[in-house]
């Protein structure tokens, strides 16, 4: 067994059984030595096999198995602008793009660091203007964007978050939802979010 490929089936699992996918959305990846190994096309993360995986290249361009998903792109644009991250992950996870549909986001910065967790594992969240699924137009800014950002907010869809590893993305993916949960939970009542002192303190590394 590949252990690699294993890592990104668990992390697909994982996801799926803790309702942060559902059907077929979100996707996982893996920089590996021969390529990125990133879930494939069509595929749903509670039932994506090992044999199913594809391998891109770090442009993205198709090295074997199974069409790699329309998103791929977006997974090798995040890993080419960090080069310490090994992991992407992606999900449609459901409170993170409830806030993502909502009207007169900072930009910059889309969910208050609410908590020392949030400020830690992801720090500013910066909101990527509506781009549809699959569209290619997005991967300059996301690389750009990316260079200084762990995660990032897709307009109208969901997340994008990588990691020194797929534990350590999929620690902020979920940190990322359950604030997005709280800052809708919280929506109309006074809250008192963390300083920029505070969150600046333990904001990520870039």
């Amino acid at each position: 067994m590949n252990e690699e490929r294993a890592a990104v089936i668990r992390a697909a699992r994982s996801l799926f059984d803790r309702g942060l996918t559902h059907g077929s959305t979100g996707n996982v990846s893996l920089r590996t030595d021969d390529g990125i190994l990133v879930t494939p096309t069509g595929s749903s993360l509670g039932t994506v096999t090992e044999d199913d995986l594809s391998l891109i290249d770090d442009r993205g361009a198709h090295l074997a198995g199974p069409r790699p998903s329309k998103e791929a792109f977006l997974h090798a644009a995040v890993l080419r602008a960090r080069p310490s991250a090994r992991a992407v992950v992606h999900t449609h996870s459901t409170h993170a793009a409830a806030v993502s549909c909502l009207r007169d986001l900072d930009h910059a910065d889309a969910l208050p660091p609410l908590t020392a967790y949030f400020a830690m594992r992801v720090g500013r969240l910066p909101l990527l203007p509506y781009h549809a699924p699959g569209d290619d137009a997005l991967e300059g800014l996301a690389e750009e964007t990316a260079r200084t950002h762990t995660a990032l907010l897709l307009r109208n869809h969901g997340p994008v978050v990588a990691g020194a590893s797929l534990s350590a993305a999929m620690d902020a993916l979920e940190e990322l939802e359950e604030t997005a949960k709280l800052f809708l939970l919280l929506r109309g009542l006074p809250t008192r979010p963390l300083t920029p002192a505070e969150a600046e303190a333990l904001r990520p590394a870039d």
